[in-house]
């Protein structure tokens, strides 16, 4: 049985709040690790909290770090998902999955760290932003941020301007919480269901 929306539970996820934005838009996900199964989902939502090092470890201990990159269906990295799909991370010098063809970097020492609370993102550019409004205000928790490349569909500014948002093929990354970012996240949850 093919299964509609996956998360993917690899103990650095902050999955019990992503499952309930999801459901609260009448869809039932499936939380998992199992290869087999997120390779047959029809979505697939990749979260992460917590740090570069010890995430990319429990993802190689679950066997998925080269099943993930490899994946066809739409892929949403969220937060920390989104950087380790990133070609590197500062944090824990770690070598990302390569998906985006970027760096992620730390903040300048110039700004508090982490990041903490709401901020607008700007420059929307893909069907993932779709009926949001520019400079709509999204909620970010991060100590190091992806700079502007090829692949940013949407940016943020804080202490200069970085990347809330990459896109490469079917994988979406976004460096904000939408579950935590009221009726504009849950409207792009929505979105994310209807590509």
């Amino acid at each position: 049985m093919k299964e509609e929306i996956v998360i993917i539970d690899y103990g650095a996820g902050n999955v019990k709040s992503l499952e309930f934005a999801f459901n609260r838009l009448g869809k039932e996900v499936v939380v998992t690790n199992n290869p087999a199964i997120i390779k047959n989902a029809e979505k697939v939502i990749f979260p992460g909290v917590g740090h570069a090092g010890s995430a990319m470890q429990k993802l190689k201990e679950a066997s998925l770090q080269t099943l993930i990159p490899n994946l066809k269906q739409p892929v949403l990295g969220i937060c920390l998902g989104m950087q380790l799909l990133c070609s590197k991370t500062a944090e824990d010098d770690v070598k990302g999955l390569g998906v985006f063809d970027v760096e992620v970097k730390r903040f300048t020492p110039e700004v508090k760290v982490p990041q903490m609370g709401w901020n607008t993102v700007s420059n929307l550019k893909s069907p993932l932003f779709k009926k949001i409004e520019e400079n709509s205000y999204m909620y970010l928790v991060h100590s190091y941020y992806a700079p502007i490349c090829k692949q940013t569909i949407a940016s943020s500014e804080y202490g200069g301007v970085y990347s809330t948002a990459l896109q490469n093929e079917n994988f979406y990354g976004v460096q904000f919480h939408p579950e935590k970012s009221g009726k504009v996240g849950a409207q792009l949850v929505q979105n994310f269901i209807d590509l």
